[in-house]
């Protein structure tokens, strides 16, 4: 399995949870920015109860509807906003000066060196001419790996964008098993030793805001604050406080954040003058 296809597992089982798919769809049918359906600071407000998975017809072809069609189709979903966050656009290679240091820097932690760039070659080719957003879509649309291999490079944000999503779970100062359920549930049985490793990693690692921002390159922090904000329940002042930190170690500004929290659907993390 390769780390695209394990972060878009575990972003499936968040969607299906929180009601996020409904929120995409819902964005691509009326063509307007959706807003928090409650003032009691809860995640997407009124569609926190709204669990998509229970529509039928299987969690893959759910997902693929909730973002606005199946496999290979960009520029919409969560993919494409995704990629309208980036500082980057187009195919990447996995190759050229850096990568191995850019490698270690996404991964991070127990994962880093060689394990790092052993992790992100899984499945991977050197090059490609899709974007992170179009390869997360199609991978979740057929519920498996995407059509096409991912470079090393997106492997890495992939993992990247994983220990994001996991560090805001833990931010609360525990995972419960719902929230267990809803990151790993959707796994399945077809990681290899490496990958459990990696996980049971990043699930074990102390919440430290600023050492994931110290890691995330130029042009993604906005990425990563999405992934994270995806993440959490946001309906504690534990949770508020690490997306803050978060932004505020990332550099991102309030006006910033607020907008990523539009685009996603869920009320702003600042006050609004």
């Amino acid at each position: 399995m390769s780390l695209m296809k394990s972060l878009t597992k575990v972003a499936a089982g968040v969607m299906v949870a929180k009601g996020i798919g409904a929120v995409m769809n819902n964005r691509q049918q009326t063509s307007q920015t959706p807003t928090s359906g409650s003032s009691g600071g809860g995640l997407l407000g009124s569609l926190l109860g709204n669990n998509t998975g229970g529509t039928g017809g299987g969690m893959s072809q759910t997902l693929g509807r909730a973002l606005g069609g199946g496999s290979g189709q960009s520029g919409g979903g969560l993919g494409g906003l995704l990629d309208s966050l980036s500082g980057k656009s187009g195919g990447t290679t996995g190759s050229g000066g850096g990568i191995g240091g850019m490698l270690t820097g996404l991964l991070g932690g127990a994962a880093a060196g060689g394990a790092a760039t052993g992790l992100a070659q899984k499945g991977a080719q050197e090059s490609n001419n899709a974007t992170f957003g179009d390869l997360f879509n199609d991978s979740i649309a057929n519920g498996g790996e995407p059509t096409v291999a991912p470079t090393v490079e997106q492997n890495a944000v992939a993992g990247l964008m994983l220990r994001a999503m996991i560090q805001a779970a833990k931010s609360d100062g525990h995972i419960d098993d719902a929230e267990k359920q809803r990151l790993l549930g959707h796994l399945g049985d077809d990681l290899d030793d490496d990958e459990r490793q990696f996980i049971r990693d990043q699930m074990a690692a102390p919440v430290n805001a600023q050492g994931l921002a110290a890691e995330v390159p130029e042009g993604m922090e906005s990425q990563v604050y999405l992934m994270s904000l995806l993440a959490i329940d946001f309906d504690s002042e534990a949770e508020a406080r690490y997306l803050n930190d978060l932004a505020t170690a990332m550099k991102l500004d309030r006006a910033a954040v607020n907008q990523i929290h539009e685009k996603a659907g869920v009320m702003p993390l600042y006050n609004q003058d």
